[in-house]
Parts: structure tokens; sequence; C-alpha cells
């Protein structure tokens, strides 16, 4: 457990939001999307004996560790027509489950490592994923453009804010969909990340949730999904 500050005038604005019932996430996909869902898990599990894409302790419960973890991203949408990045993608969590919830949405995997670029391609191709694309790069070299950035256990949050800010484009998403932004899965005390995001930048407001109260799981107990975004004054006064 850490603590959220009341923010001083000027500073960075933390809100900790915890959801008043807890959602599962497999029950707003369709079958044909639960079909591919479980057609990637087993490639997970096949292509992982050679390429290390998950931890090979937790691969009997892929599903739970990894699947469901990357789909509390889809606790609100992301808008159709939409461009998201992955950074770090490494065996393609979050961005193939995201191409799946989301064939509307383009998603762009980005990861230094050549054997992980290789088989996350061999999994969209094997998957039907035209809207996914995975891209051999580092992070900051990437020369793309995306609305949205996110990670799972990739880096610090701000790194990651370094990152998207560097490829950010303005959207007007509807009051449904998650405002653009950074989206990162997060375990742990957050004190130092933090305090970190706010030194770079104090103009900006980041949200949490704990994923244990929002899937109804212990098993994400001090796990927290964070979106972070500039405050809407200082987003206005950049444009």
């Amino acid at each position: 457990m850490f603590h959220v500050k009341h923010p001083a005038r000027g500073s960075m604005r933390v809100s900790r939001e915890t959801p008043s019932v807890s959602w599962d996430p497999w029950e707003q996909l369709d079958p044909a999307q639960r079909e591919q869902l479980e057609h990637y898990a087993r490639l997970l599990q096949e292509l992982g004996r050679h390429h290390n894409l998950v931890s090979r302790e937790t691969l009997p419960e892929l599903h739970r560790r990894h699947l469901l973890h990357c789909l509390a991203l889809t606790w609100r949408p992301f808008p159709p027509g939409s461009v998201v990045v992955d950074w770090g993608t490494g065996g393609g969590l979050p961005a193939v489950p995201l191409a799946i919830a989301f064939p509307e949405v383009t998603v762009h995997a980005v990861d230094a490592a050549q054997k992980k670029v290789l088989a996350v391609r061999t999994m969209a191709r094997r998957l039907g994923l035209a809207n996914l694309q995975v891209h051999h790069a580092r992070a900051e070299r990437w020369e793309g453009a995306a609305h949205y950035s996110v990670s799972r256990a990739t880096a610090p949050l701000a790194t990651l804010w370094q990152w998207h800010r560097r490829v950010a484009r303005p959207l007007a998403a509807s009051p449904d969909a998650w405002p653009p932004g950074l989206l990162a899965l997060k375990g742990g005390d957050l004190t130092d990340e933090l305090a970190a995001l706010e030194r770079l930048d104090p103009h900006l407001h980041v949200r949490l949730w704990p994923l244990d109260r929002l899937l109804g799981d212990p098993l994400f107990a001090e796990k927290y999904l964070v979106h972070v975004a500039p405050e809407p004054e200082a987003d206005a006064s950049v444009r």
C-alpha cells in the first residue's frame, strides 16, 4: 500500500479510484474473440518453449496471470480508428489481447528483442490480426505516432511518459472511452515512481485502480491499472 497525497497548487494530481463492483472482462468478448484468445494462449505455450515469451512458472495459470491481467485494460474502450503502442511487448502482452478485443483499433507492438518480435509476428499472422503491427525497435527510437501508450512491467512511469509524449497525437475521445494518454499495469509501492513522474511533468493527472477490486481476484493485490494524461488545462495551453 502507498499513500496518495492531496496535490498542492501546481503539482501533479493523483486519484486512487476504487470500483464499486468487480468486473469480468471476458464477458464483454464475443465467442470468436474468446476463441482467438484461447488460440493465442496455445501459441504462447508452443512458441514460449523456444523464445521464453512468459515465465515458465506462470504457464499453468496463463489465463489468469497474463490474459486476465492484460484484459483489465479493456475496462474502458479504445475508440475505433485510434492507435495504441505497446512498449516492450515481449510475448505480445498486452498488444495481442488488445488487438483481439478492439479489431477497429491499430495496435503497434514494439520490442528491442528480435526473437520475441519474430514470435509475435508469427502469432499475429496465425491469429489473423490485420490490425496488429510488430516492430523491432527500442522504444525511444520508434518512429511511429499513437494516441495511447500501454505497458506491462516494462519501465518506470517517468520513462514510459517520456516515450509516450514523444509520439503522442491528440484525439477527441468520447466520454466513455479512455482519455488519450498512458495506461500501465503496475505493482507494488509506486511512491517513488509517482514522485519521479511529478518531477518530470507536474501538469498531469494520474488515476489508479486497484486490480484486486476491479477484477475481483486476490491474485492482483497490490497491483494497479494506472492512467496518466495531461491535466485538461495544461493540455489546452500546449495546443
